[in-house]
C-alpha cells in the first residue's frame, strides 16, 4: 500500500530497493543516525559521572537516581504520542523541534547551577528524545523502501544505537576524569549543534495523507500509563519494590494501560491500531525487542559492578572491556543485513536471540580470579554481536509490510519497546545483584536468569512467527 503523495509538503526521494545508496541518501542517513546515536549516548554517558555530579550540585545519594529517571520518564512516556503526532502533522517538523529542544536542554544541563535546574534540563532532554526517536525512525523507513536499502539503513542505525550506549560508558569516564561531569552534557550539545544545521535541507517532510482527529483519551491513558510504569521500575532499581510510591505507580501504570486498550477498541481514530497489534510480526517482533534490550542492559549493569568491585578494575579499565564490545558490535551491525539477505529475517532474529542467551550463559563461570576478565570480555562481546543482530532483525520484523502512513505508529512501537526494555531489565534482575550478601553469587544468579529468559524468548518467537514470517 503506497502513500498518497499528493498531500505531502514534499515527497521523499525513494531509493530503488536494490540500488546502492546515493551521496544524498548517505547524508540523510548520517543525519538520522547521528541523532539516534546522540540519544543512545545520553542513556549511558552520565552514569560514571553521577558521584562527582552529586557532590558538585549537592544532590544526596537518594535523589541522585533522578538524574537518570528524569530523562527516562518523558523519553519513554511520550514516544507513542509523538510518533502519532509526527504521522499527522509532519515527521520532519517534529524531528527538528525535538532536536532543537534536546540541544537547548543539553546546554542548560551543562550550565546547571543547582539540582532543580539540572533535573529540569534532563526532563527536557527526555522530551526532545521522545520526539527525535520515533520521527527519526519513521523518516528512515519512509525514505528507504523495503529491501536491501532499508536493511542496510536499519543495520547502520541499529549498530550506532548499540554503539552509542557503549561509547557513552567509555566516554563518560574519560571526560569526567579529564574535564569534569559537565563535559558529558556538553558533548551532547555539540552533537545537536552538528546535526541541527544539516537536517532542514536534507530531510523530506512526510505525514499521513489524511488527518483524522488525534485520539486524546488514548494519548492521555497511554502516556500516563507509561510514565507511571517507567517511574515505578526506575525507582525500584534504587529502593526495591516495597515502597508505597512504587507499588501505587505500578498498579496505576497497569490500570491505565488496560484502560488504553479499552479506549482504543472504541475510538474512531485510535492512537494505536489494534489490528496492527494483532499482527504476528508486530506482536512477536516487539517481544523479541523487549527481551533483547532489557536482558542486555542487565548484563552490562551487573558486569560493571563485577569488574570494578570483584576484580578491582578501574573505571577506565572497565571502559576498555566495553570498548571491545562496542567494536565487535559495530562489525556485527555491518554484516547483519547480509546475513538477513541470506537466511531471512525470522531465522536471523531467532538465531540472534539464541546466540545472545548462550553466550550470556557462559558468564556464570565467572569467578574472583583475574583471568575472568578475558572470559567476561569475550562472552559479553559475542553476546553483544548477537544482540545487535536481534535489534536489526526485530526492527525489520515489526516495520515490514506496514503502510507508509502507519510507519510512525510502527516505529513508535519499536522505539517504545527499546526505551521500556532499557528501563525494566535492571530493576527486575539487576537488583538481585545489588541486594545479594555476596556480589559474585548475585551476579551469577542474575546472569543465569538472564540467559534462561533470552533462550525462552527465542523459542517463543520462533513458534509465534512461524516459518513464513
Amino acid at each position: 500500500m503506497a502513500i498518497d503523495t499528493t498531500d505531502l509538503e514534499s515527497t521523499p526521494v525513494r531509493t530503488p530497493p536494490g540500488a546502492r545508496l546515493s551521496a544524498r541518501d548517505k547524508l540523510v542517513l548520517f543525519v538520522l543516525c547521528a541523532a539516534q546515536f546522540m540519544v543512545a549516548l545520553d542513556f549511558s554517558v552520565l552514569n560514571v559521572a553521577l558521584p562527582v555530579l552529586g557532590s558538585d550540585l549537592g544532590m544526596s545519594r537518594s535523589t541522585l537516581q533522578w538524574a537518570v529517571t528524569a530523562f527516562a520518564l518523558p523519553s519513554g512516556g511520550f514516544l507513542l504520542l509523538f510518533g502519532r503526532v509526527g504521522d499527522l502533522y509532519g515527521r520532519r517538523r517534529l524531528f527538528l523541534t525535538g532536536l532543537g529542544l534536546f540541544g537547548a536542554a543539553s546546554v542548560l544541563a551543562t550550565c546547571a547551577w543547582d539540582p532543580a535546574s539540572f533535573l529540569t534540563a534532563r526532563a527536557l532532554q527526555g522530551l526532545g528524545a521522545a520526539a527525535i526517536v520515533p520521527t527519526g525512525m519513521s523518516l528512515l523507513t519512509t525514505t528507504f523502501p523495503e529491501g536491501p536499502a532499508r536493511d542496510r539503513a536499519l543495520g547502520i542505525s541499529g549498530t550506532l544505537l548499540s554503539l552509542g550506549f557503549t561509547v557513552g560508558m567509555v566516554a563518560g569516564g574519560v571526560l569526567t576524569d579529564a574535564l569534569g561531569w559537565r563535559s558529558t552534557m556538553g558533548l551532547l550539545a555539540v552533537f545537536a549543534l552538528i546535526v541541527l544545521p544539516l537536517a532542514p535541507g536534507l530531510l523530506p517532510e512526510s505525514r499521513t495523507p489524511h488527518r483524522p482527529r488525534l485520539d486524546v483519551p488514548g494519548a492521555v491513558t497511554v502516556t500516563a500509563g507509561l510514565l507511571a510504569l517507567i517511574y515505578a521500575l526506575s525507582t525500584a532499581a534504587e529502593r526495591g519494590f516495597g515502597g508505597a510510591d512504587v507499588l501505587v505507580s505500578l498498579v496505576a501504570g497497569v490500570l491505565l494501560l488496560s484502560a488504553f486498550g479499552y479506549v482504543e477498541s472504541r475510538s474512531a481514530s485510535p492512537l494505536v491500531s489494534l489490528p496492527m497489534l494483532r499482527r504476528r510480526t508486530v506482536a512477536w517482533g516487539n517481544l523479541a525487542g523487549l527481551v533483547t534490550f532489557s536482558m542486555m542492559s542487565t548484563v552490562i549493569f551487573v558486569l560493571t559492578l563485577y569488574l570494578q568491585e570483584t576484580l578491582g578494575l578501574s573505571a577506565f579499565e572497565t571502559g576498555l572491556v566495553f570498548g571491545v564490545q562496542g567494536v565487535l558490535s559495530a562489525v556485527a551491525g555491518a554484516y547483519a543485513p547480509k546475513v538477513i539477505g541470506r537466511v531471512g529475517v525470522r531465522r536471523t532474529l531467532v538465531g540472534s536471540l539464541a546466540g545472545q542467551g548462550l553466550f550470556v550463559a557462559t558468564l556464570v563461570l565467572l569467578n574472583a580470579h583475574t583471568w575472568s576478565v578475558w572470559l567476561a570480555t569475550a562472552a559479553v562481546s559475542l553476546a553483544s554481536m548477537c544482540h545487535l543482530g536481534a535489534i536489526i532483525a526485530y526492527g525489520l520484523t515489526v516495520t515490514s509490510g506496514v503502510p507508509d502512513e502507519e510507519q510512525g505508529l510502527a516505529t513508535g512501537l519499536v522505539t517504545s519497546t527499546q526505551q521500556v526494555g532499557l528501563t525494566v531489565g535492571i530493576p527486575l534482575l539487576g537488583v538481585l545483584a545489588t541486594t545479594s550478601g555476596d556480589l559474585l553469587t548475585g551476579v551469577r544468579t542474575v546472569l543465569a536468569l538472564d540467559a534462561v529468559i533470552v533462550l525462552a524468548a527465542a523459542v517463543l518467537v520462533s513458534l509465534g512467527l512461524g516459518r513464513r514470517a
